[in-house]
């Protein structure tokens, strides 16, 4: 094949690209308009009851007066800042502490062993009932949010870095010994890179269970975050202040996922591209 051919085949498969690219971007908003579209005309004819489901109209009005007006708890700035704050201090703490148990008791047999009954007892337990102790234990203050996220965190890192490291390459760490890596070079250059994806994978996956801990944390007793507007709300009985805490929520969470996925791609440069 001439090099002619060779350009043209491919501008055509970039020229594919592009098209499904803004194809997938169309269906995306086309769904999005169909679903808040069907959701205000069913509101609006009574199909669907706006006391019990709200409506997109009324869940955007009560955004604009939280960020115009505030909460009753102060601005929503500073809601969703506690609740971050809250979130990243548990992703942190159960990130760290998941990593380091996982790496170690992969890399020690008998520790696993050891372990092992007693981590699956804990994983069993419901981590969100954990979430009324804490209060009683820590109070109203942000240590108890803290501790059920760095809960609702350690176990999903401590699995995926524990896993990561039982499937890291023999033969790589046979090579090594035999050049002569102690345990701890053949840990820290062999062992942990080769974990790295399975716990990049975790982390963005746990960052979402950190957020439901201090949401749940403040739903249970709190003095501000953004699950304390969801628990105002249900006792108000307003349906469109919970519809758009929500909302609040899942944008910090798709931003926070974005931020997770550059990170991984920086770190995992040597993967190749998924098709």
């Amino acid at each position: 094949m001439s090099p002619a051919s060779l350009a043209e085949v491919e501008r055509q498969a970039q020229r594919k690209i592009k098209q499904r690219y803004w194809l997938v971007i169309f269906l995306r908003v086309a769904l999005l308009v169909v679903t808040l579209g069907g959701w205000e005309v069913g509101a609006r004819l009574e199909w669907i009851d706006p006391f019990f489901f709200s409506q997109p109209t009324l869940i955007v009005q009560q955004i604009f007066v939280w960020m115009t007006e505030g909460t009753a708890q102060g601005s929503l700035f500073t809601q969703v800042l506690v609740t971050l704050e809250e979130t990243v201090l548990g992703f942190l703490i159960g990130s760290v502490g998941g990593i380091f148990c996982g790496i170690v008791l992969g890399r020690n047999k008998l520790l696993a062993d050891v372990f092992s009954l007693y981590i699956q007892i804990a994983n069993s337990i419901p981590r969100v009932v954990l979430g009324s102790i804490f209060v009683i234990a820590f109070g109203l203050g942000m240590a108890s949010k803290v501790a059920l996220a760095v809960v609702m965190v350690f176990f999903v890192v401590f699995g995926n870095a524990f896993q990561g490291v039982r499937e890291a390459d023999r033969y790589m760490i046979a090579n090594a010994q035999i050049l002569g890596a102690s345990r701890r070079q053949v840990t820290m250059s062999v062992v942990i890179p080769s974990a790295m994806s399975w716990i990049l994978a975790s982390l963005r996956v746990s960052f979402g269970f950190a957020l439901v801990g201090a949401v749940v944390g403040e739903f249970l007793g709190a003095k501000q975050g953004i699950g304390l507007l969801i628990s105002t709300a249900q006792g108000a009985f307003n349906a469109s202040g919970v519809f758009a805490a929500m909302i609040v929520l899942a944008v910090v969470a798709l931003l926070a996922d974005y931020l997770l996925n550059l990170l991984e791609k920086r770190l995992l440069k040597w993967r190749p591209a998924a098709f």
